[in-house]
C-alpha cells in the first residue's frame, strides 16, 4: 500500500512538473515570437548589410553600415539561442510526459504480474457496470484466493512464489474473455471481473471451471515443480435469477465476492461458491464470535465443566475430564465446538486454555487426591515449543500434583512436528504428567506412531462407541482398538457411554475407562464439589477412603434398580419397576445367573442423580 501512495505522489508530482512546464513553454512562446520578429529584423537588415558588403568587396562602394551590421550579427545570435532553447524545452515536455505515462502505468499495474491493482481494479470494476446496465447485461466479480501459497514462500523462497504468481496470471488470462478485466489485490490474491447476459448465469460457472482445468496443470518453475489449488467467490450485480439488478457498487462486489471465497476456504478449498446473503449473517456471526471472544477472556467469561470418569468394572469414579465452556451475555453458555475453532484460528487457544486450567487446578485440589484431572490440548498449543515448561509451571503455581494431571492430544497433533510433539510428551512424562491419544480412530496415526511415542492411554472416540448400539453390541473397529491397546499395554478409555447395552458390551471387550452421559451430563465446579461432599469424596474427608461408609449412616440405594432405571431411561422407557422382566433377554431379569452385568455403582442417572460413595472392589 505504501508503495501505490509512492506511485501515487510521484504521479501528482509528474503532473505537476509539467504543468509547470507548459506554462514554461507558454512563456517561451513570447521568445519565439521574439525570435520571429528578430528573424524578420534579420531579412530587412541582411537586405541592406548584405548587398553593401558584396558592393565594398567588390570595389565599387563603400561598404555596409557599422551600426545595421552590428544589429545583423546580434540578429543571427538571437535566433540561434532562441531556437535551441525552444527545441530543449519541447524535448523536456516529451519526457515529462512519458515519465507521467510510466508514472500512470505504475500506478495502476501490479509489476510483478503486470495485472491492474486494487485502486485500479475498483475503479474499472465502476466503469464496466455502468456500461453493461446500459446495455443490458450484469457483471460477474470473482475473487481467487491460491490456497497454502504461504507454504511456498516458506518451503522454496520468494523467488519461487513470485513465479508460481507470474505464471498463474498468465494461465488465467488465456482463459479469461478479452472483455474481462483481471487484477492482483495483494499477495496472492486475484479478482477478475466480466459482463455476462444475466440470463446466462451458468457461462460464469463454465468459465470459473475452465480456470481450475488450466491450473490442473503443475508449476514449473527453475528447480522445483509444484502443484497449486484455488479457492474462487463469485458474485454478480444481478440476482440468481438473472431477471432484477442489484444495488451493488464496485466495493460491495469486492466485499461479497471475499465473502464467499471465505466460504470456499471453509468448506475444505479447491472449490468455488456463489455468494449468498446467508453467508454474510454467517460471517457477522463470525465476526462477532471473535470480538465475544477476545472480551470473554478478559472478563472470565470461560469456565471449566466436568465430565465423569468411571471404571467400568468397578463402577467406581476415578476422575473427570475437564470440558470449556463460554457463559457469554450475548449468546448464552456456548459450547467448545463453536468457540474452541475461532479461538485458535485468531491466536487465542493458549490463553484461553490456561486461563481454564488454572480454574481447573483450583477446583480440583478440593477433590479426592485418588481422582484425576484429565484436560484437552489443542494442536495449536503443542507447535509452542515451551508449552511443557509452561504447564508444569502452572501445576507448581497451584501446588497440583503432576501424577493427577492426564493431557489429551489429537491425532492431527502428530502430523506437524512429530520430534517436538514426542521431545514435549517425554518432558511431561518424565514429570509425572500422564499423556493419552485423544479420539483415536479419527486420524491418521501409524502403528510406528504409537510404538515410539510414549502414551499412557488410548481413548476411543464416541462415534465407534455408537457402532456398538446399532450393530448388536459388536464394532469390529472397536475390537481392533482394543486388540491393539492390548498388544501395546495401554490402557483405553471409551467415550460416548450413552446407554446401558453399550455398557454392557464394553464391559465384556475388558477393562476400560469411560465416561458419557449415562453417568451424567457435564457439570460446573460447585455441581462437582455438592455431589463430590455428598459422597465423600473432598479432600480430608474422612469417608473417602471409608469402604464401609454405608453402615456409617450413608444408605447406599439399590444399585439393581438404579442401572436398571438407567437402562430405561436410555431406551425412553417410562414405565415402573414392576416391568423390570417384561423387556426379555438375560440382560433384564435381574438375576446374576441368567447373563445381567454386574450393576456399575458410583455413577449418575441420565438426569443427573447424585455421584454414589465409593465401593471397594471384591
Amino acid at each position: 500500500m505504501t508503495a501505490t501512495h509512492g506511485t501515487i505522489q510521484t504521479l501528482h508530482k509528474g503532473t505537476a512538473e509539467e504543468r509547470a512546464g507548459e506554462g514554461q513553454a507558454q512563456r517561451d512562446i513570447v521568445a519565439l515570437g521574439i525570435t520571429t520578429a528578430a528573424i524578420l529584423l534579420f531579412v530587412a537588415t541582411g537586405g541592406v548589410v548584405v548587398p553593401d558588403t558584396l558592393m565594398a568587396l567588390m570595389g565599387t562602394g563603400s561598404g555596409a553600415d557599422p551600426l545595421l551590421t552590428t544589429a545583423l550579427l546580434l540578429n543571427i545570435a538571437l535566433i540561434i539561442f532562441a531556437w535551441r532553447r525552444y527545441r530543449e524545452l519541447i524535448r523536456e515536455i516529451e519526457e515529462r510526459r512519458r515519465a507521467e505515462a510510466q508514472a500512470r502505468e505504475l500506478a495502476e499495474r501490479d509489476p510483478l504480474t503486470g495485472c491492474l491493482n486494487r485502486r485500479s481494479m475498483a475503479e474499472v470494476t465502476e466503469a464496466l457496470r455502468i456500461r453493461t446496465a446500459e446495455r443490458g447485461q450484469a457483471i460477474a466479480y470473482a475473487m481467487i484466493d491460491l490456497d497454502n501459497f504461504k507454504q511456498v514462500n516458506d518451503m522454496h523462497g520468494h523467488h519461487a512464489g513470485d513465479q508460481v504468481l507470474c505464471q498463474f496470471a498468465d494461465r488465467v488470462r488465456e482463459v479469461l474473455p478479452k472483455s474481462a478485466r483481471l487484477a492482483r489485490l495483494g499477495g496472492d490474491e486475484f479478482a477478475f471481473v466480466t459482463p455476462f447476459d444475466p440470463a446466462r448465469r451458468e457461462r460464469i460457472d463454465d468459465l470459473v471451471i475452465r480456470l481450475y482445468e488450466g491450473l490442473a496443470l503443475p508449476f514449473q518453475l527453475d528447480s522445483v515443480t509444484l502443484e497449486i489449488t484455488m479457492s474462487v467467490g463469485v458474485t454478480s450485480d444481478h440476482c440468481p435469477d438473472g431477471l432484477e439488478p442489484l444495488s451493488a457498487s464496485g466495493d460491495t462486489l469486492l466485499h461479497r465476492a471475499d465473502i464467499a471465497m471465505y466460504q470456499a476456504k471453509k468448506q475444505g478449498k479447491n472449490r468455488f461458491f456463489w455468494f449468498e446473503p446467508s453467508m454474510e449473517n454467517e460471517l457477522r456471526f463470525r465476526n462477532e464470535l471473535e470480538t465475544g471472544i477476545r472480551h470473554g477472556i478478559t472478563r472470565g467469561e470461560f469456565v471449566p465443566f466436568y465430565e465423569q470418569q468411571i471404571d467400568l468394572d468397578t463402577g467406581e469414579l476415578v476422575g473427570f475430564e475437564m470440558l470449556a465452556r463460554w457463559r457469554s451475555p450475548q449468546f448464552g453458555l456456548v459450547s467448545p465446538e463453536i468457540f474452541i475453532p475461532v479461538a485458535e484460528e485468531i491466536g487465542l487457544i493458549a490463553e484461553l486454555s490456561e486461563q481454564l486450567m488454572r480454574q481447573a487446578f483450583a477446583d480440583a485440589r478440593g477433590w479426592d487426591e485418588a481422582l484425576t484431572l484429565s484436560i484437552n490440548i489443542s494442536p495449536v498449543q503443542l507447535r509452542d515449543p515451551w508449552f511443557a515448561q509452561k504447564l508444569l509451571k502452572l501445576l507448581v503455581e497451584h501446588s497440583f500434583p503432576a501424577q493427577r494431571l492426564e493431557i489429551e492430544i489429537t491425532e492431527s497433533c502428530l502430523h506437524e512436528n512429530i520430534g517436538l510433539v514426542r521431545s514435549m510428551i517425554t518432558s511431561l512424562r518424565n514429570q509425572g504428567v500422564k499423556v493419552s491419544l485423544d479420539d483415536f480412530g479419527t486420524g491418521y496415526s501409524s502403528l510406528e506412531q504409537l510404538r515410539s511415542l510414549p502414551f499412557d492411554r488410548l481413548k476411543i472416540d464416541r462415534s465407534f462407541i455408537k457402532d456398538l448400539t446399532e450393530n448388536g453390541g459388536k464394532s469390529r473397529i472397536v475390537d481392533a482398538i482394543v486388540s491393539l491397546g492390548r498388544g501395546l499395554e495401554m490402557p483405553i478409555t471409551a467415550e460416548g457411554i450413552e446407554h446401558e447395552d453399550i455398557l454392557t458390551a464394553l464391559r465384556k471387550m475388558g477393562e476400560f475407562k469411560g465416561q458419557g452421559y449415562l453417568y451424567g451430563r457435564p457439570e460446573t465446579a460447585e455441581q462437582v464439589h455438592e455431589r463430590l461432599s455428598i459422597a465423600g469424596r473432598l479432600a480430608g474427608s474422612a469417608m473417602a477412603d471409608a469402604p464401609n461408609a454405608g453402615a456409617e449412616g450413608i444408605e447406599l440405594p439399590d444399585l439393581g434398580a438404579l442401572a436398571r432405571s438407567v437402562a430405561r431411561a436410555a431406551r425412553g422407557d417410562n414405565a415402573g419397576d414392576n416391568r423390570g422382566g417384561e423387556m426379555g433377554g438375560p440382560g433384564e431379569s435381574g438375576d446374576p445367573d441368567h447373563g445381567e452385568a454386574a450393576p456399575h455403582p458410583g455413577g449418575t442417572a441420565l438426569d443427573g442423580g447424585p455421584i454414589l460413595p465409593r465401593r471397594a472392589r471384591h
